[in-house]
């Protein structure tokens, strides 16, 4: 049987019979969208598939380096660790491409961790898209480095002087993807395997950088395909010897990471897609007007969900294809929001203000629900901007928050953000950005030691 024709608890037993396998692997995304898994024995999975299992809570209760929250209400000491009730996923199975033989299935947090899963608050937005009578289509695009290291060597280094897979600018590079074209074809060919098929991959303008298209399919879909390829991308690449980061911005002499989102509606039902006017400016729907307005009005107060890390606003600065206030545009690459025109099939949005270490569930959550609010409440979207975005100033509240705590702040504020994502969600969510943010202040960087060390 193939892995991904697996659709019920009936289906995820035969393929299991069938290989005679005695582990599969399981996984969950946490907060931060890293992957939590490990092999699980025959036995205790078939029950698993029944009844669900346990994985201790901690897993939503410590940060992305295991350090634990202090600020926390769902688990902490004061609870004790239990396990977090996992549900799984039948239909999310898959072969590992790297991994002969080895099935992967999916989980999710249930009772109530649900409502601080990632995956689950993506599902509940999508939920209420559907109650407005709308199905959601998605793709992924992300921006990744790639280096000669490994995960020993970089750390020797203090992740200075890394030795990129190329050197220099070469954008578009057919040269080089066809020199390292048995790293290309082993990631194309393992994400086919694996049901998260890209429809391109090339050489983006910067040492060793690769830029990979994730085809578009339903919203859910989309976000786990987008999950597993940040994860398994990466694994191929250590295979290979070599390592890939999706930070948003290792260096300051070169590009940020980006994790564009292209977003467009149907109806409810496999029905027609609801972008496209013919009459329209731009082609655009009354309902896409409204969809990007939501989009805009809300990019400051959900930006944490979209920029999730201390790192990631060390992109958002002018002149570096990654935008500094709430626009829109239309075939504009200069702003936060651009329409891509064209058919009823192929008008979309392109959320373009995500980098590539947000979490796919809740960048992709942020980006609906702030769209469906401009179409419950009717809004309209600002004058939509004509040439260089970076050159022209714009009202205050288009500004986006330039720090993690700010946007934290802004997040944990908003009552569109609690009506959407629900309040549990955004107490825990915006107390672990916080958190973040007070780590990374315990820190001395190498700039003040330069800067001040002798001076001041």
């Amino acid at each position: 049987m193939y892995a991904r024709n697996v659709k019920s608890v009936a289906d995820a037993k035969a393929i299991i019979k069938e290989r005679g396998l005695e582990y599969v692997k399981v996984g969950v995304f946490d907060i931060d969208g890293i992957m939590r898994g490990k092999y699980m024995s025959r036995d205790k999975f078939l029950s698993a598939l029944e009844k669900g299992f346990g994985f201790c809570d901690v897993v939503v209760g410590w940060d992305s380096y295991d350090q634990l929250y202090d600020n926390v209400q769902i688990t902490g000491w004061h609870t004790g660790y239990p396990d977090a009730e996992v549900r799984l996923l039948p239909d999310s199975c898959r072969d590992i491409a790297w991994e002969d033989d080895m099935l992967f299935f999916l989980g999710e947090f249930a009772g109530k961790y649900e409502d601080v899963c990632p995956r689950g608050t993506l599902r509940r937005v999508l939920e209420r898209a559907n109650k407005l009578g709308y199905d959601v289509k998605a793709g992924f695009e992300f921006e990744f480095f790639v280096f000669e290291e490994t995960p020993h060597s970089v750390r020797e280094k203090n992740y200075r002087d890394m030795k990129p897979l190329q050197p220099g600018f070469f954008g578009y590079s057919v040269l080089r993807n066809t020199v390292e074209s048995d790293l290309y074809r082993d990631l194309l060919d393992g994400c086919v395997e694996m049901d998260m098929k890209l429809e391109g991959l090339h050489e983006e303008t910067g040492p060793g950088v690769l830029e990979a298209a994730i085809t578009v399919d339903e919203a859910i879909a989309a976000a786990d395909k987008a999950a597993l390829f940040k994860t398994f991308a990466k694994i191929m690449a250590q295979k290979h010897g070599l390592m890939a980061t999706f930070m948003a911005k290792w260096s300051p002499d070169w590009p940020g990471q980006s994790g564009h989102i292209h977003i467009s509606l149907t109806k409810k039902g496999g029905g027609k897609p609801v972008f496209f006017d013919a009459k329209g400016p731009d082609g655009m729907s009354k309902t896409m007007t409204q969809f990007v307005a939501g989009q805009q009005k809300l990019m400051p107060e959900f930006l944490a969900m979209i920029a999730p890390t201390v790192n990631s606003y060390t992109r958002l600065i002018p002149g570096f294809w990654a935008p500094t206030e709430a626009t829109w545009g239309v075939d504009n690459r200069t702003c936060a929001l651009r329409v891509v025109p064209g058919s009823e099939k192929s008008q979309r949005v392109e959320y373009r203000v995500a980098a590539a270490d947000c979490n796919p569930y809740l960048a992709l959550a942020a980006a609906i629900a702030s769209g469906l609010h401009g179409i419950e409440a009717g809004l309209t979207p600002e004058p939509k901007v004509e040439g260089n975005a970076y050159e022209k100033k714009f009202p205050k509240k288009l500004q986006l928050p330039t720090t993690l705590f700010e946007a934290a702040g802004r997040l944990k504020s908003s009552k569109v953000a609690r009506d959407m994502f629900g309040d549990v969600f955004v107490d825990h969510y915006a107390a672990s950005r916080e958190w973040e943010e007070r780590e990374f202040r315990k820190h001395i960087t190498d700039w003040e030691m330069e800067r001040y060390f002798e001076i001041i």
